[in-house]
């Protein structure tokens, strides 16, 4: 009989340690320390071990020898999710995709899965160890209709479940999800830390050995639940998340890690009572509800990778009831807010300690880069003094401490998205203005300003 052995795991990052810990010292997380039994399964002793290595042992190779396909990249179906993936499903590659319940990852799967079978004539294995075979049936006829080498099997056994890929060789597996997978190597529970590591790690070597694309589908939960996704990251080859506003349709898919690409792509898409549609245009879509001649309404230019993203950032001004003023960010840094509400007090001499500063991108979207300074600037003094944006001016900068407007990048693109959508004056960083060639439309004027001082002749006109 094994031989039970109690150890420590972090439930932040997957640290393990032979005793309990108060602060991770990897992750330096309080209180995540999680007690598991371990026991080694039958016959794994150091010596078959051994053998085991000795026999599946490669030979090294030189850099000429390593043949590269063009088919080495799966086509899924959308474009919005090739963009984020590099240009594809990298062949051999192991995928995870995280995500709260509900927000759409099994749908996002079973379209990829489909169109692979259907249009890429792809063999296409989906395991499912939450649903049913019926429930499986019901949301795909839901979703459209399948055809192709497209097979499901409810398993949440890793060894038969490597057992088929390896007898079966499909092109793509979804394992959904990971969290209810387990291994007879370990004894503790589905779900828990040692099992959801140890079933990715066998899944990795299916993937490797046999040349097939593995996605593993991972929960997040609000509280940070055990065995999360961010204790596979350092295994997978790419991590994405799937994320959106409760209630809302607007979904983003953006990569925190891939070995094969950019991790700074996005992409958008709308989810239907039919499933989920990719958004071709979102800067569009995120721009098509706003209001007209309204004060505290911007529209500026962020960078998602190497797309351009015209997003409206809306700001609030009202007077406190409090001592101590509010400011609410919601889709900007909190502490970047703070810095751009002291700028304009002490740079333009507007007292706002006594009124409360509220700043949201619509559409729910996080844009965390400097560029959208001034337009943060100016959509607060626009609700403050209660004089509009005119609606086909578009901003962007970024704000110093001395109250400069300094230079950013990509500035062209921002210029060529913006005049795409039809607006003809676009307030930028003086820097930008010998620099760049911008030809797309003639009737665009270009309005460079130094300071914010300098920007605010736009609520003027």
């Amino acid at each position: 009989m094994a031989k039970i052995t109690s150890r420590y795991f972090c439930k932040e990052c997957g640290y393990e340690t032979a005793k309990w810990l108060g602060q991770c010292p990897a992750c330096k997380a309080w209180n995540t320390f999680v007690e598991e039994p371990v026991a080694k399964a039958a016959g794994s002793s150091a010596a078959s071990g051994k053998k085991n290595i000795r026999q599946q042992r490669t030979r090294p190779v030189k850099i000429d020898e390593i043949k590269l396909i063009e088919e080495d990249r799966m086509d899924t179906g959308f474009r919005e999710l090739n963009r984020v993936l590099g240009g594809g499903i990298v062949v051999g590659s192991l995928i995870l995709l995280g995500g709260d319940p509900g927000i759409g990852k099994s749908t996002i799967l079973l379209e990829v899965a489909r169109n692979l079978a259907a249009e890429a004539s792809k063999s296409v294995l989906y395991v499912s160890g939450e649903e049913s075979l019926k429930q499986i049936k019901m949301r795909a006829m839901r979703i459209a209709d399948i055809s192709g080498d497209l097979r499901f099997m409810t398993e949440t056994n890793v060894e038969n479940i490597v057992e088929t890929i390896t007898e079966t060789q499909p092109d793509l597996v979804v394992i959904d999800s990971i969290q209810t997978m387990y291994t007879e190597s370990v004894t503790a529970a589905p779900g828990s830390v040692s099992q959801v590591r140890e079933s990715a790690a066998q899944f990795l070597r299916a993937a490797k050995e046999n040349g097939i694309a593995i996605v593993l589908v991972g929960h997040v939960t609000k509280d940070g639940a055990v065995a999360g996704p961010k204790v596979l990251e350092h295994m997978v080859d790419a991590v994405l998340y799937f994320e959106g506003e409760a209630g809302g349709n607007l979904r983003i898919l953006h990569g925190q890690k891939n070995r094969f690409g950019s991790t700074n792509e996005i992409a958008v898409f709308e989810m239907n009572a039919d499933g989920l549609r990719e958004v071709r245009n979102p800067s569009e879509m995120l721009l098509s509800g706003r209001p007209e001649n309204a004060s505290g309404s911007v529209v500026t230019c962020g960078m998602e990778g190497t797309r351009p993203l015209l997003i409206e950032i809306q700001g609030l001004v009202a007077p406190t009831s409090f001592n101590y003023p509010r400011r609410t960010a919601n889709g900007v840094d909190y502490n970047r807010l703070n810095l751009l509400t002291a700028i304009v007090e002490r740079r333009l001499g507007i007292d706002l300690s006594k009124y409360d500063a509220y700043v949201n991108i619509a559409g729910g979207l996080k844009i965390s880069e400097p560029s959208t300074d001034l337009a943060i600037v100016m959509a607060l003094i626009s609700s403050w003094r209660n004089i509009p944006v005119p609606d086909d001016v578009m901003i962007f900068g970024e704000v110093g401490l001395s109250g400069e407007v300094r230079a950013v990048s990509s500035a062209e693109q921002r210029m060529e998205e913006a005049a795409r959508l039809g607006f003809h004056k676009i307030v930028m960083p003086y820097y930008h203005k010998d620099r760049i060639q911008f030809h797309e439309n003639p009737d665009v004027e270009i309005i460079p300003v130094k300071n914010i001082r300098e920007a605010l002749t736009i609520l003027k006109k």
